[in-house]
């Protein structure tokens, strides 16, 4: 159906095509990034679209760039204040926890699935990581909050684990096609690459913080392009000096998160946008790659529901309770991080690797890692929400409201800039009216957020309990303002309700 027509027009389709199967995961639940990889399979050779592609080269190129966007893009939604008490288990986790992983599935599929240990341990690199963009999309897809500190958790390492993962990978390979290479020079490696990769992240995030407060554009519409060559450029620099740029990327991202400069909040949102587009991207290329016929094959489906099974059930969640060892996480939690190990475009991008070294069982290889990662987002995936609240530690994830209107620090906005006031029942300034709050000059409350409407207050504006505001001001005096309209009233007067204030710098945040 579409091999006659032109590259444009079929690029345009499939992203098309692509959007409406966004929609249709929101109204089903089914994981976006499985409709995406089903588009682009029936737009296959072996679908009713009749497209051939087969170039893994091309697709490997695509995919390591889509998933730089990607992580860059969580890198910038993560914030250190959330992250910093779980950095050390997030590190075990990302590094310990993806070699165990790798390790009990090689050990599975040799005793139990007929592989040889090679093999086994191939595939078993391949699947060892988590996927950034499957754990990102799904959890705030689902709208599924998170009790604790497991949600920081899940997102630090699935942001961080890749790396260990592309290690691995490319490690076993050259222990199979080089039995003579020292394992001492493979681990050499690794550690040379995540020590470059993290100060490279640390360093390029603190310097593009540094040039963007003192450098101001004519037209801000060519921020988001000095978005994009932030990734590239940091992500081929650190490649260059033979560091790991998929780890630099997420770490820059996560010292932009919180540092301060024009336009962050447009930046942000461009690249949360832009890393949509790379993730339909990515899918659309891997999905053309495969071909459904093979994936329903007795060689691949067999061995590839086999292998789920040893991954989902056995070797992650032992990687996970070996790696968590007196970490006072409790079991429910431990039990709850071992379901959400989601395998999505990551391994199908690591199994290219074979193929492109000629590896002799690469094509088997590639079929079933694709098939654990359709299995894993989507039994995985279409459960998070309903495990968390069997588990007991979901929690309702606040939706932030689309406000009418939108403020950016800006080059005329000097030091003004939003914070958001929740207003609990106890709150002080809860029965009074706008006009009785002694808002000081230069801070105005711009619209209350209460139930589904927006009110524009007015002098005689009764607040209520729920209601949300919306201040701008003077960010020296916005702080006061707020503790001020938060504190809660008990017998010894008011003081601070901290849990409901929004104190980011770039606006509000929301768990």
């Amino acid at each position: 159906m579409f091999e006659h027509l032109n590259p444009w027009l079929i690029t345009g389709i499939l992203f098309f095509l692509s959007l409406i199967a966004g929609r249709i995961s929101e109204k089903t639940k089914i994981p976006a990034l499985i409709l995406f990889l089903v588009v682009a399979m029936l737009s296959g050779s072996d679908g009713p679209g009749g497209l051939v592609f087969n170039d893994a080269r091309l697709a490997n190129t695509i995919g390591s760039i889509a998933l730089a966007f990607i992580l860059f893009s969580g890198g910038l939604d993560t914030h250190w204040p959330e992250v910093s008490p779980i950095v050390p288990r997030g590190m075990v986790l990302a590094t310990v926890g993806v070699f165990l992983t790798a390790i009990g599935t090689a050990v599975l599929l040799w005793q139990f699935v007929g592989f040889s240990f090679a093999d086994g341990m191939l595939v078993g690199s391949i699947v060892s990581s988590t996927d950034a963009a499957a754990v990102f999309t799904i959890l705030r897809s689902q709208k599924c909050g998170l009790k604790g500190t497991l949600k920081p958790l899940l997102e630090f390492e699935s942001g961080s684990n890749d790396p260990m993962a592309v290690f691995l990978t490319v490690a076993t390979l050259q222990w199979i096609m080089a039995p003579g290479e020292p394992l001492s020079g493979m681990f050499a490696s690794f550690v040379r690459q995540m020590l470059l990769g993290g100060l490279a992240g640390f360093t390029m995030g603190h310097v593009i913080c540094f040039l963007m407060r003192r450098t101001r554009m004519e037209n801000e519409a060519l921020y988001p392009v000095l978005g994009i060559s932030i990734v590239l450029f940091t992500f081929g620099l650190t490649e260059a000096i033979r560091g790991n740029g998929y780890l630099a990327v997420y770490l820059c991202g996560m010292v932009l998160a919180d540092g301060d400069y024009l336009y962050k909040r447009a930046l942000a949102k461009f690249h949360e946008g832009f890393a949509w587009l790379m993730q339909i991207s990515m899918f659309l290329v891997l999905g053309l790659l495969v071909n459904p016929d093979d994936l329903l094959a007795t060689s691949v489906l067999a061995p590839g529901l086999l292998t789920s099974f040893c991954l989902i059930l056995v070797a992650r969640p032992f990687a996970v309770f070996i790696s968590l060892l007196g970490s006072g996480f409790s079991l429910r939690e431990q039990l709850f991080i071992a379901w959400t190990g989601l395998r999505g475009a990551v391994p199908i991008i690591l199994a290219t690797y074979p193929l492109l070294d000629n590896y002799p069982h690469a094509s088997r290889i590639f079929n079933i890692v694709f098939f654990v990662a359709i299995t894993s987002v989507f039994l995985q995936g279409k459960t998070l929400t309903s495990m968390a609240r069997l588990l007991g530690v979901y929690t309702p994830l606040r939706v932030a409201p689309r406000y009418p209107l939108e403020f950016d620090r800006t080059p005329q906005g000097g030091t003004n800039e939003t914070r958001e006031v929740d207003l609990l029942p106890d709150s002080h300034a809860v029965g009074r009216r706008v006009h009785e709050l002694n808002v000081p000059d230069g801070v105005t409350i711009l619209l209350i957020h209460r139930g589904n409407s927006f009110l524009i207050p007015k002098g005689h504006t009764a607040l209520e309990p729920g209601d949300t505001l919306l201040i701008f001001g003077d960010k020296r005096k916005l702080q006061d303002v707020c503790v001020s309209l938060a504190g809660r009233i008990d017998s010894e007067g008011v003081e601070p309700a901290k849990n409901a204030l929004k104190l980011d710098r770039d606006g509000p945040r929301y768990e």
